[in-house]
């Protein structure tokens, strides 16, 4: 950097941080690793409710998303087990379940340590990182789950009470994150088990390269070549020029697959390109993508969806988000989750939340 570019650094960091914004979530692909690498910083209070932007500050935020959101907070304060874990049937996928669950607070600006959910916050992430302690190898558990807690631990770095935490949440997300570049395949992508020959799916590609995109973001190298495979996946593999929309193995048109596919190539940096436009107009044009009878995926599907849309910028949000806000108000039970047996999935609950508390922008890789 020369003497002349300072003025215009000092302005775009001015400006990026009067919108509410990290000066590396103004980019379209995450930031490279500084020369100092290190955690978000943040200083709520002990009587903060949650911190960051206004409530007022988004009205397609309305008062009724507003107490869904809380209200699905307060199922799962509830049902949080005494190990501080959220998990399925017979503690099944634990960690994923966990780390949504953590997220789902984070996304409405509670983090573990401060405020009225701190301790149950800080038992959770305590949940995390003894997992983390435990694997030698830095597995945390099938590739799917261990993208959502490598998600889960970069955004919690730099932002708990214990500043001895940091380390251990930088140790943990390093090991993580070195086992998803490890296991990339050869064609770019990942499927359930950590080796490089298990195969490509586009769900697992796509969880886990919002995983490091968010580590990225936070500091954390992420080489060029693994991105490149991940947008030759993406394009060459997964993605239909036929319909627009992304297959689960192959070129095909699921749903869910479209939007995580469309997701993870925006944050890729091709945001622009005509194939990722036909993935989002394919995601637009769906009949059924807003019906919970014919989506099979829902709250997985629209996880993505409505941060594609968040990418896409404000003229398709501003379409999408009201329309999806107003159809999880209507699912929600009256016990204030999204579940639909006794006992259900961990995930369609926190999924629901941080699609609803999306305007909020609390989490750097949710924003545009």
């Amino acid at each position: 950097m020369n003497i002349e570019q300072l003025p215009a650094i000092l302005l775009l960091v001015t400006f990026c941080l009067f919108l509410g914004l990290s000066p590396a979530a103004a980019e379209d692909v995450p930031q490279k690793k500084p020369e100092t690498k290190g955690p978000r910083s943040s200083k709520p209070t002990d009587d903060d409710k949650h911190f960051g932007a206004e409530d007022n500050a988004a009205p397609e935020l309305t008062e009724a998303a507003d107490v869904a959101i809380d209200r699905g907070l307060k199922f799962l304060l509830k049902s949080q087990k005494n190990d501080g874990s959220w998990s399925g049937p017979e503690s099944a996928v634990s960690v994923g379940g966990t780390s949504l669950g953590l997220m789902a607070f984070m996304a409405r600006g509670h983090f573990p340590g401060f405020g009225p959910h701190g301790d149950k916050l800080d038992r959770a992430k305590d949940y995390l990182l003894g997992i983390a302690e435990e694997s030698k190898s830095g597995v945390l558990a099938g590739m799917y789950e261990h993208g959502l807690a490598t998600l889960a631990l970069s955004e919690l770095w730099g932002m708990t009470r214990d500043k001895e935490d940091n380390a251990k949440i930088q140790k943990a997300l390093e090991k993580a994150v070195d086992v998803i570049l490890r296991a990339q395949s050869p064609i770019g992508g990942w499927r359930y088990k950590a080796r490089p020959d298990a195969g490509n799916d586009t769900s697992v590609t796509a969880m886990v390269f919002v995983s490091l995109a968010s580590a990225r973001q936070a500091g954390i190298q992420v080489p060029t070549a693994t991105i490149d495979g991940v947008v030759n996946y993406l394009r060459n593999v997964a993605w239909s020029e036929k319909s627009g929309g992304f297959g689960y193995t192959g070129p095909g048109q699921t749903l869910a697959c479209t939007a995580g596919g469309a997701y993870a190539a925006q944050l890729c940096g091709k945001r622009d390109t005509e194939w990722v436009q036909a993935a989002l107009r394919y995601l637009e044009n769906s009949p059924n993508v807003f019906s919970r009878k014919k989506l099979g995926h829902y709250y997985y599907t629209h996880y993505y969806a409505i941060q594609a849309m968040v990418q896409a910028g404000d003229e398709r949000y501003s379409k999408w988000y009201p329309r999806i806000r107003d159809s999880l108000i209507r699912l929600q039970k009256p016990d204030g989750s999204w579940n639909e047996k006794n006992p259900d999935s961990p995930h369609k609950t926190p999924m629901a939340i941080i699609t609803l508390a999306t305007p909020y922008r609390y989490i750097p890789v949710y924003q545009r």
